[in-house]
C-alpha cells in the first residue's frame, strides 16, 4: 500500500464513520462501523505495506524508535483537512500491524455526546476525583475531552493533561491547557502525576489510573485541592471502587478506601450502544455524585453494593441514574430497540421496573 492510497483509505474511513482502522499482514485493511469489523474489498496487504505504514507513522511524529526493535508503541497520526488518530504499531507473528483509532479535530460538548447534564455539575467541582469508566471503545477519552471542554470554556484555570498518546487537541479558551505525552513529554503517568503538582495545575489529567503508584499521587493530588480526572476500565460505580481498593495489598486496602471516600466526587461509567436506526451509536451512562450517603456506602464495604438502587431512588434530585434507568430512558426516547436495551442491562428485572416508572 502506497502512502497516498494509506491517507485516501483514512480519508474514506472517517467519511464513513468508522471508529478504528485496522492494517494487518496477509488480511485486507478492516473498518470498525457502528461497533462491527468489517473487511474491505482490496487485496491483503504484505508485509512491506504494514512496513511502510509504520515508518510513515513514526517519521510523522517524534517517536523515532528503531522498526527493528518494535513491539509495541502507542502514538498519535495527523492528516490534515481529515482528522487525528491514535496509533498502536505492533508485532504480530514477527510481522507489523496497525490500528488506528479516529479522533476528530473538533473537540465534543457533552450535548453532542448525548450525556446528560449533572456533567456541568461534576466539571464545576474545585477539588477530588472525578473518574470515567468503562471497556475499551465506550467513549471514555471523549467524555474525558468534554469535561476540559467545559472547563476551558468557563473557566480561567491551568488544565494540565498527562496522556497516552494525546488526542483531543484543546486550544487555550478561559482556561490555559498543557498537554503531555507519554514518551516524548514524561515518561511514565506516575512521573508524570508526580511533575504535575508542580507545575501549578487547578485541573489534572492523567489518561489512566493502572497502577498503585499513580492511584496514590492522584489521590494525593486530590486531597491537596486539585480537581483529577481520570478513566478506569469497570463497568460500572459498584465495581470502579473495587477495583481500584483491589491494586493495594491487603494492609492499605483499609485506608485506600477511606480515603477514596472523602476525596471521589463523581464516576460516569458509559457503554455505546447501536442506535435504533442502524446509524450510529448511543451512550448509556450510570453517573454516581457523591453525597454522604455515598461516602458511607463507600467506607462500609457491606454496604458497597447498596450504591445501584441508590443511584436509580435519588436520580430526580441528584441527577445520578445507573444504566438500566437511563436504558429506559432511551428506549422510550427511541433512540435504542427494546432488544438492545435487555441485552445491555445489568439487571434485566431491574430495567423491567425502571421502563414501567413514571
Amino acid at each position: 500500500m502506497e502512502l497516498n492510497t494509506f491517507n485516501q483509505f483514512l480519508a474514506a474511513a472517517v467519511k464513513n464513520g468508522a471508529s478504528d482502522v485496522h492494517f494487518k499482514v496477509g488480511s485486507s485493511p478492516a473498518l470498525r462501523v457502528n461497533g462491527q469489523l468489517l473487511p474491505v474489498k482490496v487485496p491483503a496487504l504484505a508485509p512491506e505495506d504494514t512496513l511502510r505504514i509504520a515508518k510513515h507513522i513514526l517519521s510523522s511524529n517524534r517517536h523515532q524508535g528503531s522498526l527493528e526493535d518494535l513491539q509495541d508503541i502507542d502514538t498519535s497520526y495527523a492528516l490534515e483537512g481529515v482528522g487525528r488518530f491514535r496509533a498502536n504499531l505492533h508485532r504480530a507473528k514477527g510481522t507489523v500491524g496497525a490500528v488506528m483509532r479516529s479522533i476528530p479535530f473538533s473537540v465534543p460538548d457533552f450535548q453532542k455526546l448525548g450525556m446528560p447534564k449533572v456533567l456541568e455539575k461534576i466539571s464545576q467541582e474545585e477539588r477530588g476525583l472525578v473518574l470515567v469508566t468503562g471497556v475499551t471503545g465506550s467513549g471514555k477519552s471523549s467524555t474525558l475531552a468534554a469535561i476540559v471542554n467545559y472547563i476551558n470554556h468557563h473557566y480561567r484555570k491551568h488544565v494540565l493533561t498527562i496522556e497516552d498518546p494525546i488526542e483531543f487537541l484543546h486550544e487555550d479558551k478561559f482556561s490555559r491547557v498543557t498537554q503531555r505525552e507519554i514518551g516524548p513529554d514524561t515518561p511514565t503517568f506516575h512521573q508524570g502525576l508526580r511533575a504535575a503538582l508542580r507545575q501549578d495545575p487547578d485541573v489534572i489529567l492523567v489518561g489512566e489510573m493502572r497502577d498503585p503508584e499513580t492511584i496514590e499521587v492522584a489521590m494525593r493530588s486530590a486531597e491537596t485541592g486539585h480537581l483529577v480526572l481520570s478513566t478506569v476500565h469497570t463497568t460500572d460505580c459498584y465495581r470502579t471502587i473495587g477495583r481500584i481498593i483491589s491494586v493495594f495489598p491487603p494492609e492499605a486496602q483499609n485506608n485506600v478506601r477511606m480515603r477514596l471516600a472523602e476525596n471521589l466526587k463523581a464516576t460516569i461509567s458509559q457503554r455505546l450502544l447501536p442506535h435504533a436506526s442502524g446509524k450510529g451509536r448511543v451512550v448509556a451512562a450510570e453517573v454516581m455524585v457523591s453525597t454522604m450517603s455515598v461516602v458511607e456506602f463507600i467506607k462500609d464495604a457491606d454496604r458497597t453494593h447498596e450504591l445501584k438502587d441508590y443511584l436509580d431512588k435519588n436520580h430526580d434530585i441528584l441527577g445520578t441514574q445507573s444504566f438500566d434507568y437511563h436504558l429506559a430512558q432511551l428506549m422510550r426516547q427511541k433512540q435504542i430497540t427494546m432488544e438492545v436495551a435487555r441485552e445491555a442491562a445489568t439487571n434485566p428485572s431491574d430495567f423491567e421496573r425502571a421502563l414501567s416508572f413514571e
